[in-house]
């Protein structure tokens, strides 16, 4: 008998091969680390505002020192790791970015900074996470969003639609805010908290833009990218899209990098939780002051 037939395993959005290139040279190239500045920065003041320190912490996938050094200068946390891919020399532990090596109810503190943009299953890595944490541990995350770069993707569906009768895909899916609040609470984190940071940064032309996002290790990592090389009537075409539609009266370009947060506890019986349906103890009515099945302003 023929056998049973099997579910085809979806394919990565991201190629795990062409990211570590990418990283790769931009550590070579030197990385240009502006806009991870800014997360680290603000994730140090989000921790801050928590009022404790952290015990065990680990850093998921965080380019760079910067989120280790400002941790360590802040004495929010007694140990620290920082967990990574092979190709980071100052990583304590190579990982897998989707295989997490954390122990069950191990760590109080989970950080990442601009990472798990490029993971290919988000909640399975929450998953993960949400095991890894002790009761009552965090997850604190900045990564970049849904509307990073629209204007780079309009400009390049126009300018290969306008050079090549049709269009690649040439700057990732990244993840819409509205879905995180969804999948912290799927991956079982309590008190899930999500909001956005858009940064809008401007250039002197496309290319400095396309420098710049090469030295943060963010070139086209898609599994589905055009693997010929960019013809120079497409990015003759991209750079005069781009200028007539994303330029300042000064004549600079933007771009806009979106920044999503997100945070959520592993459970623990101390944190706040909603009241059972029908436990108030007051009408609304009576706490308004209105009759009974009217509300204010109404006749």
């Amino acid at each position: 008998m023929p056998a049973a037939p099997t579910a085809a395993a979806p394919m990565n959005v991201f190629d795990p091969v062409a990211l570590a290139q990418r990283r790769q040279r931009a550590l070579a190239l030197g990385p240009e680390t502006f806009l991870l500045d800014r997360v680290a920065e603000d994730l140090l003041d989000r921790l801050g505002a928590v009022k404790r320190r952290f015990g065990n912490a680990a850093d998921l996938g965080t380019p760079t020192r910067v989120l280790r050094d400002a941790l360590a200068a802040s004495g929010m946390v007694e140990t620290y790791k920082a967990f990574g891919p092979a190709e980071r020399a100052d990583v304590d532990v190579v990982t897998d970015p989707e295989i997490l090596p954390f122990a069950p109810a191990s760590l109080d503190l989970v950080v990442s900074a601009l990472a798990l943009q490029s993971v290919n299953d988000l909640p399975g890595v929450l998953a993960q996470i949400r095991r890894a944490l002790k009761p009552d541990g965090l997850l604190l995350a900045g990564f970049l969003g849904g509307g990073t770069l629209t204007e780079l993707r309009e400009a390049f569906a126009i300018a290969e639609s306008d050079t090549l009768g049709g269009i690649s895909p040439r700057v990732a899916p990244f993840v819409d805010l509205r879905d995180l609040g969804g999948l912290l609470q799927r991956a079982g984190l309590a008190l899930p908290v999500t909001d956005v940071d858009r940064v809008v940064v401007r250039y002197g032309d496309p290319l400095a833009l396309l420098h710049d996002l090469r030295r943060m290790g963010a070139a086209n990592p898609l599994t589905d990218r055009r693997r010929a090389p960019l013809l120079k009537k497409t990015l003759v075409r991209l750079f005069e899209v781009y200028a007539e539609r994303f330029a300042d009266p000064d004549g600079r370009l933007r771009a806009t990098f979106e920044i999503v947060w997100i945070s959520g506890w592993a459970p623990h019986e101390s944190q706040q939780k909603p009241l059972r349906p029908g436990s108030a103890k007051t009408r609304l009515a009576d706490a308004l002051k209105v009759p009974e099945g009217r509300l204010p302003g109404e006749g």
